[in-house]
Protein backbone atom coordinates (compact mmCIF):
# COMPACT_ATOMS: atom_id res chain seq x y z
CA UNK A 1 0.00 0.00 0.00
CA UNK A 2 1.03 4.00 -0.78
CA UNK A 3 2.46 5.77 1.78
CA UNK A 4 0.04 8.49 1.03
CA UNK A 5 -2.94 6.01 1.44
CA UNK A 6 -1.18 4.76 5.00
CA UNK A 7 -0.84 7.97 5.80
CA UNK A 8 -4.87 8.63 5.41
CA UNK A 9 -5.88 5.92 7.22
CA UNK A 10 -3.27 6.66 9.98
CA UNK A 11 -4.75 9.86 10.27
CA UNK A 12 -8.23 8.96 10.40
CA UNK A 13 -7.50 6.43 13.11
CA UNK A 14 -6.04 8.97 15.11
CA UNK A 15 -9.24 11.51 14.59
CA UNK A 16 -11.60 8.69 15.70
CA UNK A 17 -10.23 8.38 18.94
CA UNK A 18 -9.50 12.54 19.27
CA UNK A 19 -5.73 12.44 18.91
CA UNK A 20 -4.63 16.08 19.39
CA UNK A 21 -2.42 18.01 17.15
CA UNK A 22 -1.32 15.51 14.35
CA UNK A 23 1.67 16.04 12.10
CA UNK A 24 1.86 14.75 9.20
CA UNK A 25 5.71 14.65 8.12
CA UNK A 26 6.71 13.83 4.54
CA UNK A 27 10.43 12.52 5.11
CA UNK A 28 11.29 11.28 1.90
CA UNK A 29 14.11 13.20 1.27
CA UNK A 30 15.65 12.86 4.28
CA UNK A 31 15.43 8.31 4.83
CA UNK A 32 15.60 5.59 2.90
CA UNK A 33 13.75 4.05 6.23
CA UNK A 34 10.41 5.27 5.78
CA UNK A 35 8.02 8.06 3.43
CA UNK A 36 6.16 9.66 6.01
CA UNK A 37 6.01 10.12 10.04
CA UNK A 38 2.96 11.28 11.95
CA UNK A 39 2.97 12.79 15.03
CA UNK A 40 -0.24 12.58 17.59
CA UNK A 41 -0.85 13.60 21.28
CA UNK A 42 -2.74 11.82 23.11
CA UNK A 43 -4.16 13.17 26.82
CA UNK A 44 -3.35 9.57 28.92
CA UNK A 45 -1.80 6.08 28.98
CA UNK A 46 -5.34 4.85 28.20
CA UNK A 47 -5.71 6.91 25.36
CA UNK A 48 -2.49 6.39 24.06
CA UNK A 49 -2.58 2.78 24.03
CA UNK A 50 -6.38 3.11 22.26
CA UNK A 51 -5.03 5.29 19.61
CA UNK A 52 -2.44 2.78 18.47
CA UNK A 53 -5.06 -0.25 18.71
CA UNK A 54 -7.26 1.84 16.15
CA UNK A 55 -4.42 2.28 14.03
CA UNK A 56 -3.37 -0.87 14.14
CA UNK A 57 -6.99 -2.35 13.37
CA UNK A 58 -8.05 0.06 11.12
CA UNK A 59 -4.31 -0.60 8.88
CA UNK A 60 -5.22 -3.85 9.04
CA UNK A 61 -8.49 -3.55 7.55
CA UNK A 62 -7.53 -1.70 4.79
CA UNK A 63 -5.16 -4.55 3.45
CA UNK A 64 -1.73 -3.18 5.30
CA UNK A 65 0.41 -3.89 7.07
CA UNK A 66 1.81 -3.01 10.64
CA UNK A 67 5.60 -4.65 10.86
CA UNK A 68 5.57 -3.47 14.92
CA UNK A 69 4.18 -1.52 18.18
CA UNK A 70 6.50 -0.48 20.03
CA UNK A 71 6.25 1.49 24.02
CA UNK A 72 2.56 -0.22 25.01
CA UNK A 73 3.80 -1.60 28.75
CA UNK A 74 4.31 1.92 29.38
CA UNK A 75 1.91 3.71 27.26
CA UNK A 76 3.66 7.40 27.09
CA UNK A 77 5.29 7.17 24.13
CA UNK A 78 3.73 4.38 21.65
CA UNK A 79 5.19 4.11 18.03
CA UNK A 80 3.35 2.19 15.41
CA UNK A 81 5.62 1.20 12.32
CA UNK A 82 3.51 0.21 9.34
CA UNK A 83 6.74 -0.05 7.08
CA UNK A 84 6.63 3.58 4.88
CA UNK A 85 4.42 4.95 7.60
CA UNK A 86 5.76 5.41 11.05
CA UNK A 87 3.39 6.89 13.55
CA UNK A 88 4.38 8.20 16.86
CA UNK A 89 1.63 8.54 19.63
CA UNK A 90 3.03 10.45 22.37
CA UNK A 91 1.69 12.44 26.09
CA UNK A 92 2.42 16.05 25.90
CA UNK A 93 4.97 15.93 27.96
CA UNK A 94 7.15 13.66 26.50
CA UNK A 95 6.42 14.91 22.89
CA UNK A 96 7.53 18.73 24.09
CA UNK A 97 10.81 16.47 25.28
CA UNK A 98 11.76 14.90 22.20
CA UNK A 99 10.62 17.47 20.33
CA UNK A 100 10.46 15.11 16.79
CA UNK A 101 9.48 17.87 14.43
CA UNK A 102 12.06 20.32 15.11
CA UNK A 103 14.47 17.10 15.05
CA UNK A 104 12.80 16.01 11.57
CA UNK A 105 12.26 19.48 9.53
CA UNK A 106 8.85 19.92 10.13
CA UNK A 107 7.11 22.89 11.50
CA UNK A 108 4.77 23.16 14.44
CA UNK A 109 1.80 20.97 14.93
CA UNK A 110 -0.81 21.83 13.30
CA UNK A 111 -4.85 20.96 14.12
CA UNK A 112 -6.01 18.82 10.88
CA UNK A 113 -9.20 17.71 8.77
CA UNK A 114 -11.88 19.08 11.05
CA UNK A 115 -14.36 19.71 8.08
CA UNK A 116 -11.98 18.62 5.02
CA UNK A 117 -12.34 16.87 2.21
CA UNK A 118 -13.00 12.76 2.96
CA UNK A 119 -10.10 11.08 1.54
CA UNK A 120 -7.35 13.75 2.00
CA UNK A 121 -5.09 14.90 4.38
CA UNK A 122 -5.26 17.77 5.25
CA UNK A 123 -1.90 17.88 7.62
CA UNK A 124 0.42 20.24 5.69
CA UNK A 125 3.50 18.28 4.70
CA UNK A 126 6.56 19.51 5.77
CA UNK A 127 9.23 20.20 3.22
CA UNK A 128 12.72 19.56 4.79
CA UNK A 129 14.14 23.21 4.39
CA UNK A 130 18.34 23.25 3.41
CA UNK A 131 20.12 25.73 6.17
Amino acid sequence: MEAEKLAEIAVSALEDIKARDITVIDVSLLTSLFDRMIIASADSTRQTKALANNVQVEIKAAGGTVQSIEGEQSGEWVLVDCGSVVIHIMQPAVRQYYNLEELWGARPPMPVRHGAEKGKIAAEFAAPTSP
